[in-house]
């Protein structure tokens, strides 16, 4: 498999919301940068009791995005934060249900309106 330089960058950009903190994911989730997730997000959680991963540009997520979403969501649920998902896409919206970890992540949408 041919490694597309930038096919794998992923940027994130940490806002406030209504005094929530929201990461807006932008790229591709996988091996190699999802680290990169995990330490942003984990420095917010201690002082957040809640903190929402905007999906809508993330475009591709693989097996080591997902143990990131795991460690992220036993770190924010053993500090009394909860991590939510707003708006991920289609594909990375099946990945999820084949893991069954639609079940456990919390969902929002537009608005922060949770959607399962």
């Amino acid at each position: 498999m041919a490694d597309n330089g930038g096919a794998k960058v992923l940027t994130l950009v940490v806002e406030q919301s209504n005094g929530t903190p929201v990461v807006r994911c932008n790229g591709r989730l996988v091996a190699g940068v999802s680290d990169r997730l995990y330490r942003e997000v984990s420095a917010i959680i201690p002082g957040s009791k809640r903190v929402v991963l905007d999906m809508t540009e993330l475009t591709h997520m693989d097996s080591m995005g997902i143990g990131t979403l795991v460690r992220l969501y036993v770190s924010g649920r053993s500090a009394g934060c909860t991590i939510e998902l707003m708006n991920p896409g289609k594909s990375i919206r099946q990945l999820l249900g084949v893991t069954h970890l639609l079940n456990v992540l919390a969902i929002v949408g537009e608005n922060n309106i949770r959607m399962g």
